[in-house]
């Protein structure tokens, strides 16, 4: 009995012994030095950042002599709003790009899921050796304070009123809005093929616009049915012109006799504002060698944009669109503060392009625009 009782007092003093080495930290030092390699390191961080646990991810790293957690934390989650507040890493990819004894840098692109689809986040990463431990050198995130300030509100603003119940029989509501497509290319990829081209609101009043794309087979059967869902800008001022793209997987040019296309109009209360600016527009390459337009976009209102969406229409040399991508940004749109964006762009349509032209769709909470 009394050697029992001895081994029961021992397993319990062993367990308390490791609940408060747990409790210390003594199991997140055991798996930061688990990290054996740089690789090992930023796939270690990586997926600290998938479980959302901050506090382990902040301990890996070797600069929080520079960077504060919240920064950090702001950094990879987001803030105000924005479309990265409401994603999750979903997965990534790691590889080296040059190594020291002590020293290295690789290439993480992670890859982020969010409600409108993946987003690729694509960081170049030091990685150093402390006291036998690969440690990341995370890069020292610079976030824009927007000063106190008046900003003037003379935007253009439409409402809508409609006929009530007290009124007289037989009288009608506003008419919909007048829209015309004016131009439409098919654009045959090798998994697809793709209707582009754009859209006129030809009305003085504002309009939520559609544009669906029926195909036809060679007996004028339908084909497939498709419509532009979110590339399109479907909020439209009026005498705006948006680009829209439909585009029908799997489907070959070749399969085609002819297109029917169908524009949809409703009128909506609309508003002029906020006014996004675009800054500093050019093709370039991304660090994965992909072609991309890239430049900045400045909200110049003062509200916050929280989540802001590039579409981008490229024309040719004849003023023709010949091609038509979107791309998301996961940051929130901060008064007058410029944020980056970048939209794809197929290496073989890139030499053809002779302009562009970037419309900017938002969302907005206080707003829902």
């Amino acid at each position: 009995m009394k050697t029992l009782l001895g081994l029961g007092i021992i397993i319990i003093t062993l367990v308390l012994v490791g609940l408060q080495w747990v409790n210390s930290g003594g199991l997140t030092q055991h798996e930061i030095r688990s990290a054996g390699n740089p690789t090992e390191a930023i796939e270690a961080l990586m997926q600290d950042v998938q479980a959302k646990n901050w506090d382990r991810a902040y301990a890996r790293l070797a600069n929080t002599n520079d960077i504060e957690k919240p920064a950090f934390i702001r950094d990879l989650a987001g803030s105000y709003g924005s479309l990265r507040t409401y994603s999750s890493l979903d997965s990534f990819d790691v590889w080296p790009l040059r190594a020291t004894a002590d020293q290295a840098k690789l290439r993480v692109n992670m890859h982020w899921s969010t409600a409108i689809g993946p987003i690729d986040d694509v960081r170049d990463l030091n990685v150093e050796q402390k006291g036998g431990n690969w440690k990341v050198d995370w890069p020292v995130p610079k976030f824009n304070d927007v000063p106190p300030q008046v900003v003037p509100v003379n935007y253009l603003r439409w409402d809508i009123i409609n006929r009530g119940p007290e009124d007289v029989w037989g009288e009608q509501n506003v008419d919909s809005p007048q829209v015309k497509i004016i131009s439409m290319n098919p654009v045959e990829r090798p998994d697809r093929l793709i209707i582009l081209g754009e859209i006129e609101n030809e009305d003085t009043v504002p309009a939520y616009v559609n544009v669906n794309a029926t195909l036809l087979d060679q007996n004028q059967n339908p084909l497939s049915q498709e419509g532009s869902f979110d590339k399109i800008s479907h909020t439209l001022l009026p005498k705006q012109v948006s680009p829209y793209r439909i585009d029908f997987p799997g489907v070959k040019l070749s399969q085609v006799k002819s297109v029917r296309m169908d524009s949809k109009a409703m009128l909506i209360p609309a508003s002029a504002d906020p006014v996004i600016e675009v800054a500093g527009q050019q093709i370039a390459s991304d660090p994965l060698g992909k072609r991309i337009l890239k430049g900045q976009l400045i909200n110049q209102s003062g509200q916050v944009v929280n989540i802001a969406q590039a579409l981008a229409a490229f024309y040719d040399a004849n003023g023709k669109v010949i091609w038509v991508s979107d791309g998301y940004v996961d940051q929130a749109l901060l008064p007058q503060t410029p944020v980056s964006f970048a939209v794809d762009l197929p290496d073989d349509v890139a030499k053809r392009v002779q302009n562009s032209h970037i419309t900017v769709n938002h969302y907005s909470v206080n707003n829902n625009s």
